[in-house]
């Protein structure tokens, strides 16, 4: 019960500080921006001669793909701004002794944060990746093969974030867990583009510096598994390489790892916790 009281308190808390709202009216900015280009891009397409139904399929998959890439970064951004602090600022304001005073463990404080956290940004995903979507089906009738795996991989990897920040927050300050953070996703991202021009090369070192950096964070490995999930048959069978699709395509047991990763570093998290001195 405390859990889900401290979980009801943190999306309380997290949805009114100004980095939420300033993610939320951007997010809408976005996606009528994007509405208003989708729409222009689809009148040209219908308007040239030369387009046949798989070339309009190809490139409404690949503005769907687009924007569902900007939507992966922001919602990543906004997981990572709102909850670096969630620990370590309430420890070096000591407005967390008013938890911890009372009659609960201090894991069910951990907990109820990571569960706040969670709604919030599923909510967020939903409502930007659900918006893309529908910006696309509505003015094309285009959906992405395969959207429920491809949500559930961003999902993850913003989970995955989150969860990385709330272990630094139990560790280290708020400064030094947001360089962690935001190097730990620097790393993952840059190795995802060596490994696939990598691929795109044939050069196996390049594309095992990728692996590696997707083992230290498979952050960016999510997001190209996510993309490849969506992408279509055509892109899927031709392997093409973009900023929106994925060259490289991580395996099953890259999920696999994710998940316990995220687990780990939750478990990692609440022990820390317990051990810190307040």
């Amino acid at each position: 019960m405390s859990t889900f009281v401290i979980a009801r308190l943190t999306f309380r808390e997290a949805s009114r500080r100004w980095v939420a709202w300033a993610a939320l009216l951007l997010g809408f900015i976005f996606l009528i921006v994007y509405a208003v280009g989708f729409n222009e891009i689809q009148r040209g397409i219908k308007g040239d001669v030369s387009s046949t139904p798989s070339l309009m399929g190809e490139m409404h998959n690949f503005m769907l793909m687009a924007g569902l890439y900007v939507v992966n970064f922001l919602t990543v951004m906004m997981a990572v701004l709102t909850s670096v602090d969630t620990l370590s600022g309430e420890i070096a304001s000591g407005t967390i002794h008013s938890l911890v005073t009372k009659p609960m463990r201090r894991w069910e404080i951990v907990m109820g944060k990571w569960l706040g956290f969670a709604g919030m940004l599923t909510l967020y995903l939903l409502f930007m990746a659900g918006g893309v979507m529908g910006v696309v089906y509505l003015i094309s009738g285009y959906y992405a093969p395969n959207p429920f795996q491809g949500l559930g991989l961003m999902w993850l990897n913003v989970v995955l974030l989150f969860s990385v920040s709330i272990l630094g927050g139990s560790i280290l300050s708020t400064l030094a867990n947001g360089v962690l953070v935001f190097g730990l996703y620097s790393i993952a991202f840059i190795g995802g583009w060596i490994e696939q021009f990598g691929s795109l090369m044939n050069n196996q070192t390049a594309v095992n510096i990728g692996v590696i950096c997707s083992l230290i964070i498979p952050s960016d490995a999510l997001w190209r598994r996510a993309a490849y999930e969506m992408q279509s048959p055509i892109m899927s069978m031709f392997n093409r390489f973009s900023p929106f699709s994925s060259g490289s395509v991580p395996s099953p047991l890259m999920i696999i790892y994710a998940f316990l990763y995220t687990l780990v570093v939750i478990a990692l998290a609440i022990n820390q916790f317990n051990r810190r001195d307040l």
